[in-house]
């Protein structure tokens, strides 16, 4: 294993901690904060790996990610995926270059125009594409992350769920 190599999994294992970080949020603006962070060290971390790709996508994640603390326009959103489309069309070497773009695609989409439960559900698709990604390129805490982040985001959407269902349980009782 090359020195890079190792460092780009020494970055993976660093984007795994931030990344169940990020989507253990229930506050949409502080996973948005806490995902932009998330994609820049991820876009260090695909560059050490050699993964090109990935790192465009990461680096466009961020871009997105923050352009989404602004604003929530469907506009910009198709703006994004447009990119993200063009960018993969123009620079994809094999068929395992159209996971983290669809990711990206399926993540820009959620951060843009999704809240709440279906946000996490947009979160939950567009990781099964990064886990596959991850997989095929040999990163191992990102293919750890995705796992797990799956399973996070599966139990913050129970917990936002059954914070709404208590809620208009009690406003039912009000009435």
């Amino acid at each position: 294993m090359s020195e890079l190599h190792f460092w780009g999994q020494v970055l993976g294992f660093v984007s795994y901690a931030i990344g169940v970080s990020t989507f253990y949020q229930k506050d949409d603006k502080r996973l948005k904060i806490m995902m932009m962070v998330f994609n820049i060290n991820h876009l260090f971390h695909y560059l050490l790996l050699g993964s090109m790709m990935s790192a465009l996508s990461a680096l466009l994640s961020a871009m997105r990610t923050t352009t989404a603390l602004f604003t929530s326009s469907k506009l910009v959103a198709f703006i994004f995926i447009f990119a993200s489309g063009l960018l993969g069309y123009t620079l994809a070497d094999s068929w395992a270059d159209v996971w983290p773009i669809l990711g990206t695609a399926i993540g820009t989409y959620s951060v843009f125009v999704l809240k709440g439960i279906p946000m996490r559900i947009g979160f939950l698709l567009g990781a099964c594409c990064w886990l596959t990604n991850n997989i095929i390129i040999g990163s191992i805490g990102g293919t750890l992350l995705e796992m797990t982040l799956i399973g996070f985001n599966l139990f913050t959407m129970f917990r936002l769920y059954k914070e709404a269902r208590v809620s208009s349980t009690a406003v039912e009782q009000v009435q």
